[in-house]
């Protein structure tokens, strides 16, 4: 590959985000272009509902109703692929050539997981590098690697208090 493969943002008609990834992936299969189109993806949250009789459920909510995001190297096959899939209206960006998310975007809207690899676990001595805490020394209480969060007892004015830091911010003590 020529060119390293970035994300887009696709605008859909309002409730075809599925349908638009499904026809794409489908459309990537046969033409066998998973060179150029390594992805699609709709962001979506689970949210817990209330119904009408008090009952609790779980729905899968899309966090951009009308978007699509597609990893893709930007050549002239792949542009028209994405652009004449049903349901498409175009790229988000300027009329003439679609403009790639940021890395700093791609981390914020959180459409790709990065694996964030820890050298320490549950009561090991760590550091704290990074925000507000910068600086103190406490033990791992737990490691919640999907919300990217360890959580911290630090000695602070004598007592010990849980902090929240990203998993990235703390550092194993040797």
């Amino acid at each position: 590959m020529a060119e390293e493969a970035k994300w887009y943002v696709v605008h859909t008609y309002s409730g075809y985000e599925n349908k638009v990834m499904t026809t794409l992936m489908q459309a990537v299969e046969s033409r066998h272009l998973e060179d150029s189109i390594c992805e699609v993806h709709v962001p979506t949250e689970t949210v817990v509902e209330i119904g009408k009789d008090d009952k609790q459920k779980e729905v899968e909510r899309k966090l951009f109703p009308g978007y699509v995001f597609v990893k893709m190297v930007m050549t002239d096959e792949s542009w028209y692929i994405v652009r004449n899939t049903r349901g498409v209206t175009g790229f988000v960006g300027s009329a003439t050539k679609p403009i790639p998310l940021t890395e700093q975007e791609v981390a914020n809207l959180g459409v790709e997981k990065k694996q964030v690899e820890v050298n320490y676990s549950v009561g090991d001595t760590v550091q704290i590098i990074g925000g507000a805490l910068e600086g103190f020394t406490g033990t791992v209480e737990s490691i919640d690697v999907d919300n990217n969060v360890v959580k911290v007892i630090v000695s602070m004015f004598g007592r010990s208090t849980p902090a929240e830091v990203e998993l990235r911010q703390a550092v194993l003590v040797e």
